[in-house]
């Protein structure tokens, strides 16, 4: 078995081609004044001896690593998945490395998973939405990086913030239970109380009260299929049996359909009409066709590397917030037509 290559050094190079050290480094640096045959000879050298440029190590003369934390927990729901897919591409685009924290656990562990991450100059942290202290974002902050907030409620100063139009969601959903007839309206939510799940609730009771419909609101367990399953029982039993169901996200309405379906015997829309949140793959398999509200990742991603690529100073003359907003995805679990469009929809229609 072949011995493990050893790392080729920027002075080898310099040696093969007949350079300085010095012009080793400013042939792998943009924009660096270098003459093209010094160019030439130090890249066919690095070429024949296999270098490769120690990015950690320019780092630490430049002040920038590369390496961007996405912290956050829940990783392997599906949602946060394919957020997680949109943000390492979005990195990979942008010259970055994505460094990946599982906040999962409560332990001592995340802090020392994020430490580790400090001692690398990591250069920016994004938040991912999800239960992430809100101490782990001053301890970002402390150690100098920039910090991007996703579905959160932080109001420390410096962070971009992301987050969702949710409230308009909700009265999209309450538009669409009303033009189906539907008068007994519940609320399926876990007991995370994350700030994007918190804050669907609220706009859906904020707009059914504004009609002047109460809504009956059942949270159980952790956002996963199984907590759906549980949440139908307690409402598909309850005295006065509701005849549609925002469920806070598509997995929780998964579990939520089936039970239903299943286990109650009703049909969807027919009987009860859900909607979802999040437009996970499993939404659109025809066992669940499930009307939902498409999370804007690529949006998303897109958002929060554009504000990284910004110096600081430029970073300051922007908006601290941006609102982006839920599409509604009109499938099966709603009687009736979908809904009118909102206007920013409309208007990005006829663009």
């Amino acid at each position: 078995m072949p011995s493990p290559r050893k790392f080729v050094s920027a002075r080898e190079v310099a040696e093969r081609a007949g350079v300085s050290r010095s012009a080793v480094s400013r042939a792998f640096t943009p924009g660096a004044s270098v003459s093209e045959d010094t160019r030439r000879r130090v890249l066919d050298a690095a070429n024949e001896l296999g270098y490769h440029v120690n990015h950690l190590a320019r780092g630490l003369s430049l002040k920038e690593s590369g390496i961007v934390c996405l912290v956050g927990s829940e990783l392997g729901t599906p949602y946060r998945a394919s957020l997680v897919k949109a943000m390492t591409q979005a990195a990979q685009d942008a010259g970055k490395v994505a460094m990946v924290i599982n906040t999962d656990r409560s332990d001592a562990s995340v802090g020392a998973a994020l430490r580790q991450a400090l001692h690398y100059r990591a250069d920016a942290s994004i938040i991912l939405s999800g239960l992430p202290d809100k101490s782990i974002t001053r301890l970002c902050l402390e150690n100098g990086q920039r910090i991007v907030l996703i579905n959160r409620d932080d109001d420390q100063e410096g962070p971009l913030r992301i987050n969702l139009q949710d409230d308009e969601a909700a009265r999209r959903a309450l538009i669409a239970f009303l033009r189906a007839g539907c008068r007994r309206l519940a609320f399926a939510n876990s007991e995370a109380g994350t700030p994007s799940l918190m804050a669907r609730e609220r706009g859906f009771l904020a707009a059914a009260g504004t009609i002047g419909l109460t809504v009956t609101v059942e949270r159980f367990g952790p956002s996963i299929y199984d907590s759906g399953r549980e949440l139908a029982r307690r409402l598909l039993t309850a005295p006065e049996r509701p005849d549609a169901v925002f469920c806070a996200t598509d997995l929780i309405a998964c579990g939520f359909l089936d039970t239903a379906r299943h286990e109650f015997g009703l049909a969807v829309p027919e009987d009860l009409c859900v909607t979802g949140f999040d437009d996970i793959e499993q939404a659109g398999w025809s066992s669940y066709s499930l009307t939902t509200f498409a999370q804007p990742v690529s949006d998303i991603a897109r958002e929060a590397f554009a504000w990284l690529r910004l110096t600081p100073e430029e970073a300051t003359r922007r908006p601290a917030a941006v609102a982006l907003e839920a599409r509604m995805v009109w499938r099966r679990t709603v009687r009736g037509s979908a809904p009118a469009p909102s206007p920013a929809a409309r208007s990005a229609a006829e663009s």
